[in-house]
């Protein structure tokens, strides 16, 4: 009587064994629909967060321009003034940054005009041309 108790069971679970191709199927419908849902989101926030890094990095360019214009009396003609004296002024007190000159998130080189007491200082955005709206759009402080 064991036995047939044994076999009976045996059947039972292996009748039970894996997913049949509908469950799978159901299963992966499922789960594309949910990256359909997702992933926009997902698109949205690394742009999002790209226009915040391109922000603080013209903050803290601002910041070190303005202590160069502090030291030299006016603004330096490039970027690369805030790394290197080309002034030959004895009031340089440079570097003004710890780390080389940074280009914006897309490694697009920042947009840097010098008026001598003024400056403008941008980010052209995603598409690295001037103008543009959302991700292409121009950022600056």
């Amino acid at each position: 009587m064991n036995y047939s108790n044994d076999k009976k069971l045996n059947k039972r679970l292996q009748r039970n064994d894996g997913f049949t191709l509908i469950e799978i199927l159901v299963v992966m419908a499922i789960i594309a629909m949910l990256a359909v849902m997702v992933a926009p989101n997902l698109f949205n926030q690394q742009a999002g967060a790209m226009r915040d890094v391109a922000r603080t990095e013209i903050s803290t360019l601002e910041a070190a321009l303005d202590i160069y214009r502090l030291d030299v009396g006016e603004y330096p003609d490039t970027l690369d003034g805030l790394m290197e004296d080309d002034t030959d002024r004895a009031s340089w007190n440079g570097p003004y940054l710890r780390r080389a000159v940074p280009t914006d998130p897309w490694d697009n080189e920042y947009v840097y005009e010098s008026r001598g007491r003024e400056f403008t200082l941008i980010s052209y955005g995603a598409d690295g041309i001037s103008g543009g709206e959302d991700d292409d759009a121009d950022i600056g402080l």
